[in-house]
């Protein structure tokens, strides 16, 4: 197996052009350095140094030789990035749904910090299903998900219910129903958060009465056909405002958001992330629907 032990005798050597300066420099005797050049030799399968008169590269030695400087000055790199980064704090990778509205989402993610973990927050947003198997295969340490969701082995806290509001266009008749249901409601597509998609239909449903329902890629899209008079939306955003849509509280039936933290308790960090999710948690408790 290659190692960065052999990439440094090479370079050394091929710098020093003489094995006892270049035993010297990598911090071990000759035959030692020897005995890593020819490993080094027969996992390449190339003589790299003449050693006839001296010691000089060969063709193959020299077109070798500006890899490997690249590939030290690599690994060094790494191992500084690495230092630099276990000295801020360690990384911790958020993912969150993006029903989830902007001002609380940044509370969650500045939640650990303003908890004194000394962490280095990346955040990412996407459906509730793409985050479901990042969490699994590692790619992000803790998410907050739609519920209910099949977590397929993740743990995951308390389940958080966030007040809604129904987006309608103003003055349409029927002002004083929560839902006017002779509207389509826009809804964002079924494959991002199945069963939570699901349950929120059969709420609607149980109305006695049928819902129609219209898919958007986002909350501004589904904003855009409330203002046009073609929809109407239900938000946890209460910022999501424009002209000529009025907001009605979504009472009745209710209509929360319902969101929970879930985390891998397999991956390494799994007891660190599950106070980490606690913490998340907290932050959006502090908005729950009453």
């Amino acid at each position: 197996m290659l190692t960065e032990r052999h990439l440094e005798i090479f370079v050394a050597l091929a710098e020093e052009e003489h094995f006892g300066a270049a035993a010297q420099r990598v911090g071990i005797t000759q035959p030692p350095l020897s005995q890593g050049l020819r490993r080094l030799e027969a996992l390449v399968g190339v003589r790299l140094f003449d050693r006839e008169r001296g010691v000089s590269l060969t063709e193959e030695g020299a077109l070798l030789l500006p890899h490997a400087r690249r590939a030290l000055a690599a690994l060094s790199e790494l191992r500084e990035t690495g230092a630099r980064e276990q000295a801020d704090g360690r990384r911790l990778r958020l993912g969150l749904a993006p029903e989830v509205p902007a001002p609380l989402a940044a509370e969650v993610a500045a939640a650990p910090v303003r908890a004194g973990e000394r962490a280095r927050i990346g955040m990412v947003t996407a459906s509730t299903a793409t985050l479901l198997g990042d969490v699994a295969a590692g790619r992000i340490d803790i998410a907050v998900i739609r519920h209910p969701s099949v977590l397929h082995g993740l743990s995951a806290g308390r389940v958080i219910l966030l007040p809604t509001w129904v987006l309608a266009p103003a003055g349409l008749q029927g002002s004083g129903d929560t839902m006017p249901l002779r509207l389509p409601v826009a809804v964002r597509p079924r494959a991002e958060a199945p069963a939570a998609h699901d349950l929120f239909i059969d709420t609607l449903a149980s109305r006695g009465r049928r819902t129609e329902t219209v898919v958007v890629s986002d909350e501004r899209a589904g904003l855009a056909l409330v203002a046009a008079g073609q929809a109407v939306l239900v938000t946890a955003d209460h910022s999501l405002m424009a002209s000529g849509v009025e907001r009605r509280t979504a009472t009745d039936p209710p209509l929360p958001l319902r969101l929970r933290v879930a985390w891998n308790p397999r991956r390494p960090g799994a007891k660190e992330n599950a106070g980490t999710a606690q913490l998340l948690e907290d932050a959006l408790a502090r908005k729950v629907a009453p």
